[in-house]
């Protein structure tokens, strides 16, 4: 056998030692947490790197306002949590400081601002992704991201698998030769059938009639073949509920399809299709700056931007005009989450209406825009108005009929410069 070819095995066989003890303990299983009996309820903010800590800040005051009363009441505590900025990351040469992580577990919550991960060969050490560590760590299987456009009637929620795929094993890849390197990806039966079933879950108690799983079986057979088989399996035990496969090329190109861009959907992916998809299917909203993000486990949940650190903007003096929509519809997603839910439909629709509908404060992310704490104001503003839901209302039937007009007009170009093809 070629020396580098053993090398490479002997570092292979404890990767996946370390994989078969971790299937086994998705198989025991765990309890979830009931945050209704949470005396106080504490939430994490971590403030991250970049423009992360003015985001962060904004976000604080949202959910003050938006949580004010438990506060007060002392049923829900708000906890600043420092050091995973890059800077502390490199002194301890590790992807989460132990003081930081203990500081993280003790919450039942987490609203994350962004974190650096350094590139391969850019200057800072090679560490592992803070996300995905703590994906691993909190065992934060469910990554889950909604994207909606009230104009169009468009509301997906993708359930994406946020431990397995090749992230978690992305910076323990082998390099075999000079000119030959191997990275790994994992997928197991226990971990796709729990994000699987949040999907149909989710379907059901939404009244959603189809759930639709996107992965590229066709090539890649042994991991993408076992996440649509159990999906297959899984789709049996909800008879009510229709089973759909889309390979992730194609979903790509569909997503992408302003024609076919509408509806109430529920996608449910393998890790990487599931990151590089739903922040595509962010344009649709208005970027990614606009979309929130949230990794849920049975013990644990981090909510955060699906955006970076934006490191250009700082590089660039603007960190101040950084856009914090993203962030607030995290923070609605926590909201949610611990059992606030008309709270997070009233923040929800609030940003809906700053962001979509009267835009009367824009975010460019330069100067001549609105700042970030401007934009701030404007919400909270809008969240003390009365009759949000009315309001909501109206002004999403206006977009809708503006922009029914509008793909009539296009279907009118489109046809039109048919025509002149066929002359």
């Amino acid at each position: 056998m070629n020396p580098a070819v053993a090398r490479a095995l002997e570092r292979l066989a404890p990767l996946l030692e370390e994989q078969v003890r971790r299937v086994e303990a998705l198989e025991a299983g765990d309890v979830p947490v009931d945050y209704t009996q949470a005396s106080p309820l504490m939430i994490g903010v971590v403030p991250g790197d970049g423009i992360g800590p003015g985001i962060a800040r904004e976000a604080v005051r949202v959910l003050r306002r938006i949580l004010q009363a438990e506060i007060l009441d002392r049923k829900v505590e708000l906890r600043t949590i420092e050091g995973l900025t890059i800077e502390n990351r490199v002194r301890c040469g590790e992807a989460i400081p132990p003081e930081v992580r203990e500081e993280i577990r003790a919450c039942h919550v987490i609203l994350k601002g962004p974190t650096t991960t350094p590139d391969r060969g850019g200057g800072l050490p090679d560490l592992e992704s803070a996300n995905v560590a703590l994906s691993r760590e909190l065992d934060l299987f469910a990554n889950v991201r909604t994207v909606r456009v009230p104009s169009r009637d468009l509301d997906w929620t993708f359930f994406r698998e946020n431990t397995e795929g090749p992230y978690p094993l992305g910076s323990r890849g082998l390099q075999v030769t000079p000119d030959l390197a191997v990275d790994l990806s994992v997928a197991t039966v226990p971990g796709s059938r729990r994000i699987l079933r949040m999907a149909f879950e989710h379907a059901r108690c939404r009244g959603i009639n189809c759930v639709t799983g996107v992965a590229m079986p066709n090539v890649i057979k042994a991991t993408d073949g076992m996440f649509i088989q159990v999906g297959e399996e899984m789709a049996a035990r909800y008879p009510d509920i229709r089973w759909e496969v889309w390979h992730a090329d194609l979903a790509a190109a569909r997503m992408a399809d302003l024609s076919r861009a509408t509806g109430t959907c529920v996608f449910v992916l393998p890790n990487l299709y599931g990151d590089i998809l739903t922040e595509a299917a962010a344009v649709l909203q208005g970027g990614v700056g606009t979309v929130g993000s949230a990794s849920i486990g049975t013990r644990h949940a981090v909510f955060e931007p699906i955006h970076g650190t934006a490191p250009r903007m700082i590089a660039e003096g603007r960190r101040d005009y950084a856009d914090p929509s993203s962030m607030f519809r995290a923070a609605a997603m926590l909201t949610r989450h611990v059992g606030f839910g008309n709270r997070a439909d009233l923040l929800d629709r609030a940003l809906d209406i700053v962001n979509q509908f009267d835009r009367q404060v824009v975010v460019t992310g330069r100067p001549g825009g609105a700042t970030t704490r401007d934009f701030t104001d404007h919400l909270l503003n809008t969240l003390e108005s009365n009759e949000i839901a009315g309001r909501w209302a109206v002004l999403r039937e206006h977009a809708r009929r503006i922009a029914q007009k509008r793909r009539k007009i296009c279907e009118g170009e489109m046809d039109a410069f048919g025509n002149l093809l066929e002359r």
